[in-house]
């Protein structure tokens, strides 16, 4: 998935405005404008949003949307002053959030699995979490969800941060390792190991998803936004769930389709793209789509208290909802 928002600003100041404009039309009225913070470039592993555009469930929804690839860092941020109606996010980010006392709600969950892994050259034999004690380990730093789900698999496997030694490094894992700087990094599961098999390289790969099950990317809301305008929120989740089962039902369909929102689509290796989303696919997967476990919210709570990211448990009923998943 993509590189997730980095840890939250502090002090943020609470000022809940306006979320939208209502500009264009479509034959039933007024399309509703919204701007989506995304997290990462444009990239397959967002196809079910550009599936959903491209089909037209979101005007049928009565939304004009524009995703917005610049937003790292302000996703949490523009949702939880009142500036945005959405923004992609991550499970981790919303409890952080939470505990700055930022009014925002996880209303639909994407991702069923976390999809952080830990990759390592495979003559390193790193098969098991215990086999990292002492061992370096690249990730971007000490943020994000790739630090949060490094951590997860530690804690699950009775092991700290003291364990293993920790080496910031941007996000450059796959041409570190590629070049021999690193042996051991953590990154997406469909990312950084795919690239790397697509150019030669052995590597293992320890799924964090395959170890505790962690709250993980999907579409956070304001709490006003919720309140005030509850219509908005099902029909939002709506159109993004049918891209989601649309994406799930035809992988080469959506690839097509979402090739014009990316760009330079057709210089991209193939293959790579079609494991990238195939891979997507495998931890988007659920009965029920878009549907929040409680305990993948314990579980990450569970995280960020050992982490001392959070210092006291939160009301996680405020946290996600599933009021609006069909």
């Amino acid at each position: 998935m993509f590189r997730k928002l980095v840890l939250i600003m502090l002090g943020l100041a609470l000022v809940i405005s306006g979320c939208a404009n209502s500009q264009s039309t479509n034959e039933s009225g007024p399309l509703t404008q919204i701007r989506l913070p995304m997290g990462y470039i444009p990239n397959i592993q967002f196809a079910p949003f550009y599936v959903a555009i491209e089909k037209g469930y979101f005007h049928e929804a009565g939304i004009d949307l524009e995703l917005d690839y610049k937003f790292e860092t302000d996703g949490v941020t523009l949702v939880g002053a009142g500036e945005l109606p959405f923004a992609v996010v991550s499970g981790e980010q919303v409890l952080l959030a939470r505990a700055q006392g930022l009014p925002v709600t996880y209303v639909a969950a994407w991702y069923q699995q976390y999809p952080v892994s830990v990759v390592a050259k495979s003559e390193l034999g790193v098969l098991v979490p215990q086999d990292l004690k002492g061992k370096k380990i690249g990730l971007p730093g000490l943020f994000g969800a790739n630090y949060v789900g490094l951590r997860a698999l530690l804690f699950e496997a009775d092991m700290s941060e003291s364990d293993v030694t920790l080496d910031a490094i941007g996000f450059n894992q796959v041409e570190l390792v590629a070049t021999d700087q690193q042996n051991i990094i953590v990154g997406y599961a469909a990312n950084e190991p795919i690239q790397l098999r697509a150019q030669g390289i052995a590597v293992t790969e320890m799924r964090v998803a395959d170890y505790v099950q962690l709250a993980s990317n999907g579409i956070l809301a304001n709490e006003k936004v919720i309140a005030d305008n509850p219509e908005l929120v099902r029909a939002f989740v709506g159109a993004f769930l049918r891209g989601l089962a649309d994406t799930i039902a035809d992988p080469d369909e959506a690839i097509s389709l979402s090739a014009s929102s990316i760009p330079n689509f057709a210089d991209l290796d193939a293959d790579v793209q079609k494991q990238t989303l195939e891979t997507s696919i495998e931890q988007w997967k659920a009965e029920r789509l878009g549907y929040s476990d409680p305990q993948a919210w314990e579980n990450m709570q569970n995280v960020l208290l050992d982490m001392a990211l959070i210092t006291e448990a939160l009301d996680l009923n405020k946290a996600f909802t599933n009021e609006f998943v069909p």
